[in-house]
């Protein structure tokens, strides 16, 4: 009897050991309990972190709105917009309270897309790109940081790139859905699905149980969590960053006007209805870019980022040429996939190489940030460009000139492969 409970005795001795690790193991792994919530807020913040975004250049077009002054009032937001990212990355990096940082900029977008509904004046307009941009600036570090903290450095790849297929195909839904109300209820409707999202998106994210969150892990400093992370001048003397901005920059400066000006085209050649052409084009991006961000995440996975951004670059230069050259409704077709394959690309690699590349730094949402605010400043006065060159010579010209826009970007990118290619 001694002897049967000796024996019973060291084997628990060597079963507890076991069953402490497979715990640790199990709870090791990411449960689809939390990833569930942050894909569902990837799906519901496409439509909500625009509001009617895609669709305040028809609308204020339809209530006697010049398109350079369309292109004034979309700049304004995007430069305040601009400014705010990198301070907010930072703050990101900082803060254990990531879910807050989804969830007022959502109010925030609700608030300024009922705002131009009520008032087409200038300035309240204005006004509520500004806060509109502001409140984008805000969710993509913060979701990027929230994904980073559930998944790790070692399954953020995967993970992004399923967070921006979901983020793409509610864009697509919203899109669709908000150009069917809008052709049969007007605009208010394509508020109140935004406003609609926006309250999902709260909802979901208030799903993901704030422990499932390292913020070490979230800033990139999960290796070494006891040393302070790296201060801002990381951003200027790190040489990978710097070229993927520029890079990046050029993109955009050419890139975000081309969709606007199609819309805004396609209206005043009396060639479709404003809200079902806008969100035509949008379904049709975003139904490409599903496919891309999944090709991407693969493509990263057996290679690296270098070579899926040259991919999105080159589509630039393509979607202009053939936006210029191609008559009739089909054309929205070609011009739209190829914009779905540079968007859908960059979604992917992107963060995907702001993460790889800082990781141990401790501030890869003040570079996911950065990067961001440089590439808006090509974005926000790409719809000034873009509409005064149309108003002054035509859209033509104007499709020519930002697609040309897209060759500074490939070249950037080649001449400076050495530097960026590890990641």
């Amino acid at each position: 009897m001694h002897i049967a409970q000796k024996y019973r005795s060291v084997v628990a001795s060597f079963r507890g050991p076991a069953r402490s690790w497979n715990h640790a193991h199990c709870k090791a792994k990411t449960s689809p309990a939390r990833l569930w919530p942050l894909l569902a807020v990837n799906f519901f913040m496409a439509d909500m972190q625009s509001g009617i975004g895609p669709f305040v250049g028809v609308f204020l077009q339809l209530h006697g709105w010049t398109s350079g002054l369309i292109g004034t009032a979309l700049t304004l937001g995007n430069i305040a917009g601009m400014l705010i990212t990198t301070p907010i990355g930072g703050c990101i990096d900082t803060t254990n309270h990531k879910r807050v940082w989804v969830i007022v900029p959502g109010i925030a977008v609700v608030v300024a897309s009922a705002v131009i509904l009520m008032s087409q004046n200038f300035w309240a307009v204005a006004l509520s790109q500004v806060a509109t941009s502001i409140a984008g600036a805000a969710i993509v570090p913060a979701v990027t940081g929230i994904t980073l903290g559930i998944v790790r450095q070692r399954g953020f790849n995967r993970q992004n790139g399923r967070n921006q297929a979901f983020n793409h195909a509610g864009n697509m839904v919203g899109a669709a859905a908000s150009g069917y109300l809008g052709w049969q209820f007007g605009y208010v409707a394509v508020f109140v699905l935004a406003a609609l999202f926006g309250v999902i998106t709260i909802v979901s994210v208030l799903l993901i149980p704030p422990a499932s969150i390292d913020h070490r892990a979230a800033r990139g400093k999960e290796e070494d969590p006891d040393s302070q992370p790296s201060g801002f001048s990381v951003l200027v003397k790190h040489k990978p960053l710097l070229v993927l901005a520029v890079a990046l920059a050029a993109f955009h400066l050419g890139n975000a006007a081309i969709v606007p000006l199609y819309g805004l085209a396609a209206v005043a050649g009396n060639h479709a209805d404003g809200p079902s052409f806008v969100a035509t084009t949008i379904v049709v991006a975003q139904a490409v870019m599903i496919l891309a961000s999944i090709a991407g995440m693969h493509a990263a996975e057996r290679r690296n980022y270098w070579s899926v951004l040259l991919l999105s670059f080159l589509a630039l230069p393509i979607r202009g040429a053939l936006a210029c050259s191609l008559s009739g409704w089909w054309r929205v077709l070609p011009v739209q996939i190829l914009d779905g394959i540079g968007a859908g690309l960059q979604s992917v690699a992107v963060p995907g190489m702001v993460a790889r590349s800082l990781n141990g730094t401790g501030r890869v949402n003040l570079g996911q940030g950065a990067v961001i605010t440089v590439q808006g400043i090509g974005a926000s006065l790409s719809p000034a460009l873009g509409g005064w060159i149309a108003q002054w010579v035509g859209y033509g010209p104007a499709f020519l000139v930002l697609g040309g826009l897209g060759l500074l970007s490939v070249a950037f990118w080649i001449a400076f492969r050495s530097t960026v290619q590890k990641y």
